[in-house]
């Protein structure tokens, strides 16, 4: 009888032994990901010419503190490194290298502009750590063949001008059109989409490419050169400072040009402010994200939800600048996939979950836009809706549209 007993507790003891270890081995980590923790890297320009973008940054922080003060993810709190690169390729390279190597980071998470996070694209992809959802829209974070490890998140500059292309085209078949567009791929990748969109018409209606470097202070005599072609259709394909410069010199040397400025440099706050309202009436954008200054979305739950978590968690930031609700709405999504990714946070199935997001929808997209990914899919966000600028605020025209362009 005795030995019977002992049998059964020993076989108690083992069924609870294997049931443990089985519970312990559900869960997965990588390097940087533990029971209590989960370390994410961030490189932003803080300083130098994008510095206007350190905000991004600066509202993620906050979000995911206010993540930890809930209790974190699955029980697991965010360490959230974010470095400055100056908005310098070789500092990024230097700073990647720092996040992988000796801060040990799980991934790296929206990692700002399209030099920057070229120089580390083929290094990520041969570390094989997540080059997760960059603060980019090159059409190139789209290949899944060749760099299985880079994702980008908000609509590609392909598709975006593709859409300015298909507007003109349409609202100005006999437009003259001038281009000013900054000189890296960042640029590049604008002026090739609006280039694919005006089809066979391109070679005729784009008078001048005007071409600038980040380093230099001001913008003003590239304008006034594109002034002089005749042109009344201007492309503004630049970063928030020189955006700003270029609104102020436009009106300046009163340039009546129908005005086309790219989204990245839509932000109210941090572009059309400084530049003047007044100098910014009628410019054309296409936007993916509510607008805090547009009154139609005063009832909405998700801006009162933005709205409460920047006077609660994050005051010192500027709710009007576009950067808040982009950093805001980036950090839900990365939100969704760390909670999607349960026990298994493996470098792998970051990825994984990341390739796997079906319809979400953070708080501050306009309604109708989804985010949806795939294996073979790493476009998050690939609608936009046309918007023009009156009085202080912008105001949406015309439907929500598609404009997928594959890497």
């Amino acid at each position: 009888m005795m030995i019977t007993r002992r049998a059964a507790l020993a076989s108690a003891a083992a069924i609870v032994l294997a049931s443990s270890s089985a519970i312990a081995a559900d869960k997965k980590y990588d390097t940087g990901a533990s029971d209590t923790e989960i370390k994410i890297g961030n490189i932003m320009p803080y300083s130098g010419p994008a510095s206007a973008y350190g905000i991004i940054g600066k509202t993620e922080a906050a979000y995911f503190k206010k993540i930890n003060a809930e209790g974190g993810i699955n029980g697991r709190k965010i360490n959230f490194i974010s470095y400055d690169d100056a908005y310098s390729p070789p500092k990024t390279v230097e700073q990647a290298r720092k996040l992988v190597e000796s801060d040990e980071v799980l991934f790296i998470f929206n990692s700002l502009g399209t030099p920057p996070n070229s120089a580390i694209h083929k290094y990520m992809n041969s570390k094989k750590v997540p080059q997760l959802f960059v603060a980019t829209g090159a059409t190139k974070w789209n290949d899944p063949k060749d760099f299985p490890w880079t994702m980008g998140w908000q609509p590609n500059y392909q598709s975006e001008s593709r859409i300015y292309a298909k507007y003109l085209l349409k609202e100005k078949p006999d437009a003259k059109i001038a281009v000013l567009y900054q000189n890296d791929d960042y640029g590049k990748d604008y002026l090739k989409g609006l280039k694919d969109g005006l089809g066979a018409k391109a070679p005729s209606m784009i008078v001048m490419e005007e071409s600038y470097e980040t380093a230099e202070p001001s913008i003003d005599n590239h304008i006034v050169k594109l002034k002089s072609t005749g042109a009344d259709v201007f492309v503004n394909i630049t970063t928030p400072k020189f955006a700003a410069q270029a609104i102020k010199k436009v009106k300046e040397i009163d340039w009546k040009a129908l005005h086309i400025l790219n989204n990245v440099s839509a932000s109210v706050g941090s572009v059309l402010k400084p530049a003047g309202y007044e100098n910014s009436q009628d410019i054309i954008s296409a936007a993916y994200l509510k607008d805090v200054s547009d009154p139609q979305w005063k009832d909405d739950a998700g801006m009162k939800q933005f709205l409460d978590f920047m006077a609660k968690d994050f005051p010192e930031g500027d709710k009007l600048d576009g950067g808040t609700v982009v950093g805001y709405s980036v950090a839900q999504t990365l939100v969704q996939v760390l909670k999607q990714c349960g026990d298994d946070l493996t470098r792998e199935n970051v990825m994984k979950q990341a390739a796997s997001l079906r319809n979400f929808r953070t708080e501050m997209l306009l309604p109708g836009i989804t985010i949806n990914t795939s294996a073979t899919d790493f476009a998050p966000v690939s609608q936009l809706q046309l918007m023009r600028f009156k009085g202080e605020k912008w105001e949406l025209f015309g439907d929500v549209i598609s404009a997928d362009v594959g890497g």
